[in-house]
């Protein structure tokens, strides 16, 4: 047993591993209105176009994680109204206007990181980290950022739980009885750029859409309740962001070979898919071939 103490008993877990469980668990709560809502690709739009904004508060003198943290939201939030006025006021389908949106932002993203590699103290603070994650390298005050900003994206979906559940399910219902549904959209949009951003320097852009993705996708495949789903996904988020912290340090460990961070927590959570997929009680392949057992015979 003290072995297998000991193994948990390493301080760079125990800083990594709760701010990693931490954004499971606001990826995995605002997930899962993604997923329902068929909004999956904004995730991805917000991980790309948040770049520049790190970048320019960066060169504007933003050292801090907060700061940086401020900056991406700022221009991820950006892209997404961008992708509203463009899906609103032209013929141009919504999912070309994301794709569109994505790949200017992340263009000028890449650009304005080169331009800040020059600036003095650039290597001190690498940008490179918020491109392809760094999990290993959080520190205190990323711990602190990510905690906060989590808290009060689970918080926020809790005091407004019955408007998001009536808006994610009929929003038709939700307009005709007041409630304003523009300003509920808006909500969630802002819920979705917070929860992205504070995971870029974990798991970088790249990787980010799939800790959003994946534990709601598994989540709905145990279940057709919506306090259920949240509770699985963010149990599911949690135990990705941990586990695959402990995993990557262990293996690297026993290996003497550096294990990325991030893409281990993406493979935790795929695997949560992937026996959701099969297993699942409310949509798995399996349970649902037991079902149709009586008819198939």
């Amino acid at each position: 047993m003290n072995e297998i103490l000991s193994l948990f008993d390493v301080p760079a877990l125990r800083t990594v591993a709760p701010g990693a469980a931490l954004l499971g668990v606001a990826a995995g709560v605002v997930g899962c209105f993604a997923v329902l809502r068929r909004q999956s690709l904004q995730g991805d739009v917000v991980s790309h176009a948040a770049l520049p904004g790190v970048a320019l508060a960066f060169l504007f003198g933003g050292r801090s994680p907060l700061l940086l943290v401020i900056g991406g939201a700022i221009a991820g939030w950006a892209a997404l109204m961008l992708v509203g006025v463009v899906g609103r006021r032209s013929r141009v389908p919504v999912d070309a206007a994301l794709g569109g949106t994505l790949a200017v932002f992340f263009g000028l993203g890449l650009a304005l990181m080169r331009q800040a590699q020059s600036v003095p103290g650039a290597s001190a603070n690498p940008l490179d980290r918020y491109l392809f994650g760094q999990a290993a390298n959080l520190r205190e005050a990323d711990l602190w950022v990510i905690g906060g900003l989590s808290t009060l994206v689970v918080a926020v979906v809790i005091l407004a739980w019955k408007d998001l559940k009536l808006l994610t399910f009929d929003p038709d219902y939700a307009a005709s009885i007041g409630l304003p549904v523009r300003g509920l959209d808006l909500l969630l949009t802002t819920l979705t750029v917070v929860a992205v951003v504070i995971g870029l320097k974990a798991v970088g852009v790249v990787l980010m859409t799939a800790l959003l993705v994946a534990p709601a996708a598994a989540a709905r495949q145990w279940t057709d309740r919506l306090g259920i789903m949240v509770l699985l996904a963010a149990a599911f988020g949690a135990v990705s962001g941990a586990g695959g912290t402990f995993l990557a340090h262990h293996l690297g460990d026993r290996y003497k070979a550096g294990v990325p961070t991030g893409p281990t927590i993406v493979l935790i959570a795929s695997v949560f898919v992937a026996v959701s997929l099969l297993f699942g009680t409310g949509r798995g392949l399996f349970w649902n071939l037991w079902r149709r057992k009586p008819e198939l015979t």
